[in-house]
């Protein structure tokens, strides 16, 4: 089959939107699209129609007509096929079959059709595929912003707690006659409100830091200085405005609050002169019936020395997996050590590793369609109903051992049949009208949280609801292998070291 051009037309062949697949100057494809109504016969019902250099196969669509353009010699079984998948894409983008609804979603038709086909040759995609192509979501970019908003909620509460501190130490100090801490430094003269406010923000953010004291300045006048007797009241207006103007004092002073929000929401590990990061990364496609048609896990750790002291050691490795992971070291490594005592070592134990620089010393790769090892399976039951679907989801975590965080089950929706009614739910959920997705959003899911349920109403057809898309993180790997023990080459006496786990999903879909 070789695909000249798709194209949307009127009845009169006016070209709404085309894509030309091969190189084809806008005169000829206009004259093509004016020349097919004319060559249609009324008086009988055909899909395709032919003159002596082209094909013409062609689907009505209220006011217009989706219309390929193919050689004479391509199959006419494919090209129907690749029509009716043209078909289907327009009313993913488009929420009438009119011209004016066409041409604003001209770009969006463009990149689906292009997906579609690539250099007059159809691919081998589905509906759910284009979908997903052209989103191109990002599960990076969602953590991100969530970790965004989760660092700023938390650095918002550390302040307010902090302000009722310091209201409160005022307080206690005004009873027993003392100066509260913490309020005797402003300066010689007197300080506007705003200007105030922003400074005792600035004191509760950077509490931990340590302070320089200003320059001295001779004053101008007599000394004004903020007195809590004589000022209280003034100080509760201070306090009052600071929880009232907190988020924009919060938003202009963000670059000096990202550290401090960040040890509120993740505290830094501890690294040690000798580190170690263990990431996994699953790749996980299942049926809507069940069945896994494919799980791939690649899995690493990376030793990072920041000591040259400590360039001459051993990883002692402790691997329990039983699911049959394929290992394999780097070529550095002693290969007969690991396989012997599972120690980590170079092949020369004279030399040193790198310094200051990630080494991924060992990686493994489990490769299988054995459903037993899904770590998270998900149902989705879709059921048609009088004026829609039904929609049943539900999770239940197969290994006890895991826990998940910040799980995101994304489920598509049809465009234009407005936001669904939810039923039951355990989390929350999240309705992205512009990608037309319902996001189910929890938190942890572990042993003692393993399974839960959605259930939700809206229009739609049961094909509508795939493919499901499952995103989260974990600090705990799928495979237990583990670093145990670090030990120096001369003397096997220990040394101290530090672990980091991270378990991601690259992809893991419900088709």
């Amino acid at each position: 089959m070789v695909l000249l051009a798709a194209a949307v037309c009127t009845k009169a062949g006016k070209a709404i939107v085309s894509r030309q697949f091969v190189e084809m100057t806008r005169t000829r494809i206009e004259g093509l699209l004016a020349a097919f109504p004319k060559l249609m016969n009324t008086g009988k019902q055909h899909t395709f129609v032919e003159t002596e250099s082209v094909r013409y196969v062609y689907q009505p669509m209220e006011k217009l007509y989706m219309v390929l353009i193919t050689t004479k010699n391509s199959n006419i079984l494919e090209d129907l096929e690749t029509l009716r998948l043209f078909s289907r894409v327009i009313p993913e983008y488009c929420r009438a079959l009119e011209e004016n609804e066409i041409s604003e979603h001209c770009f969006d038709l463009i990149f689906a059709f292009d997906e579609i086909v690539a250099l007059g040759y159809r691919e081998n995609v589905n509906l759910a595929q284009i979908r997903t192509f052209t989103e191109m979501d990002s599960h990076e970019e969602k953590v991100f912003r969530a970790v965004r908003e989760t660092q700023e909620r938390e650095a918002k509460a550390e302040m307010r707690r902090k302000a009722k501190e310091l209201q409160q130490a005022r307080r206690d100090a005004e009873r027993q006659g003392k100066k509260a801490p913490g309020f005797g430094g402003f300066g010689s003269s007197t300080v506007s409100g705003g200007s105030t406010a922003a400074m005792i923000t600035e004191t509760i953010i950077e509490t931990d830091k340590p302070k320089v004291a200003p320059a001295p300045t001779r004053p101008s006048g007599p000394s004004k200085a903020l007195k809590l007797g004589a000022k209280g009241k003034e100080v509760d207006n201070f306090v009052d405005k600071l929880k009232s103007e907190g988020e924009t004092i919060m938003s202009s002073n963000m670059g000096k609050r990202t550290s401090e929000a960040t040890k509120v929401h993740a505290p830094l590990i501890n690294m040690e002169s000798v580190h170690m990061k263990i990431e996994e990364k699953i790749t996980l496609t299942c049926g809507r019936d069940g069945g896994l048609q494919n799980m791939e896990l690649h899995g690493m750790i990376m030793l990072r020395i920041s000591d040259d002291k400590f360039g001459r050691i051993r990883l002692h490795v402790e691997n329990e997996d039983k699911k049959g992971v394929q290992l394999q070291t780097h070529p550095n490594v002693d290969k007969k050590l690991f396989t012997a005592e599972s120690l980590i070592g170079l092949k020369n134990p004279e030399k040193s590793f790198p310094v200051n620089s990630d080494v991924g010393v060992l990686k493994w790769r489990l490769q299988t369609t054995e459903e037993s090892f899904i770590p998270l399976t998900i149902n989705c039951w879709p059921s048609e109903s009088g004026n829609g679907c039904d929609v049943n989801i539900e999770y239940e975590l197969q290994e006890d051992n895991l826990e998940l965080n910040d799980v995101v089950i994304t489920i598509p929706l049809p465009s234009g049949v407005g936001a669904p009614v939810i039923g039951e739910i355990d989390g929350e959920y999240r309705h992205d009208s512009r990608r037309n997705t319902l996001e189910w959003c929890l938190p942890v899911i572990d042993a003692k949280n393993k399974s839960g349920s959605l259930e939700f109403s809206i229009a739609g057809q049961p094909n509508d609801f795939f493919p499901v898309q499952v995103s989260f993180i974990s600090k705990k790997n799928y495979c237990n292998i583990q670093v145990t023990k670090v030990t120096q080459v001369d003397g096997n006496s220990p040394v101290r070291f530090s672990t980091e786990t991270t378990f991601l999903v690259d992809k893991y879909e419900i088709l």
